[in-house]
């Protein structure tokens, strides 16, 4: 476990699955969902190479099929630590006997956490390093405490998007899966009051870009903790019917099979896709305060 520490903030990081494992103020208070069993047993999990699922956990490559399970293998794979500095840490993944077993690429895949001022930084980078084009989704999976809440009480709070105008989710289902169909977001001007009931069909998916920006607020009504990132997809999850006292802010490059969808898994939606030697990088921002 690498640890980072600057005046403002305190991050944990793990080597497997390059995990942020907690993010800490200068009082102590702990922000991340802290992985109870009970819930949910994870914190912040790196979603590689697909976003969600292929339909069956089965997906085809040029005619030959391979299996993939949710959220695919880097969230369960130990990363090697190849840098560490005072502000940043960095573990990288790339292709193995295991990994070609599921996914018949080979790919560089590096994690990155920095610190600057009461920000974290994450940072995602792939690597072809095939000699065929090579396609992959991504995305983030972090557990924020929903301020004022403990284990068992309802779950009660409150995001703020930074679109106001009226938005559109995809159409989703209890059992994880979606349509590409839109349907009205439940928001107010840019606002989410959430309880266990917005979540009865899965995670809440929003796509097309509609917003960058979102803010889990505190029972004074300020920001607790904001995400800022570019990403085509926002998802917000927290387990149905469990009382969990977290909810889950998702930046993703990438969506699973629609419902009924068949086909190469080049022509996924929402699928990237690089030539040998090209790379891919991206970055969100988790802010801790104002």
């Amino acid at each position: 476990m690498v640890e980072l520490k600057n005046e403002r903030i305190a991050i944990k990081v793990a080597p497997l699955g390059a995990e942020l494992q907690s993010i800490t103020d200068n009082n102590g208070r702990e922000y991340l969902w802290q992985a109870d069993p009970d819930f949910w047993p994870r914190h912040s999990p790196i979603l590689f190479p697909i976003v969600c699922s292929v339909n069956n956990d089965t997906y085809t490559v040029d005619g030959k099929q391979y299996h993939l399970p949710r959220h695919g293998f880097a969230r369960d794979t130990e990363f090697t630590l190849v840098r560490q500095s005072k502000d940043r840490v960095t573990y990288a993944l790339h292709d193995s006997e295991e990994t070609l077993k599921v996914y018949p690429y080979h790919f560089n895949l590096a994690i990155s956490y920095r610190l600057d001022g009461n920000k974290v930084v994450v940072t995602w980078h792939v690597e072809n390093t095939d000699t065929q084009e090579i396609h992959f989704q991504i995305g983030g999976h972090p557990a924020f405490n929903v301020p004022g809440m403990k284990k068992g009480d309802e779950l009660k709070g409150t995001l703020v998007l930074d679109n106001a105008q009226p938005m559109t989710n995809l159409k989703s289902f209890a059992d994880g899966s979606h349509e590409m169909t839109e349907i009205p977001a439940e928001t107010d001007q840019g606002v989410i009051r959430f309880n266990d009931e917005y979540f009865k069909d899965d995670s809440v998916k929003f796509h097309r870009c509609q917003t960058h920006s979102v803010s889990l607020l505190d029972t004074d009504g300020r920001p607790a903790v904001t995400l800022d990132y570019k990403c085509p997809v926002m998802a917000f999850w927290s387990p149905y019917q469990k009382k969990a006292p977290f909810v889950c802010l998702e930046p993703w490059y990438g969506l699973g099979d629609p419902r009924g969808w068949e086909g190469e898994f080049k022509d996924k939606v929402l699928m990237n896709h690089l030539q040998p030697g090209a790379s891919f990088m991206s970055q969100y921002t988790i802010t801790i305060g104002e």
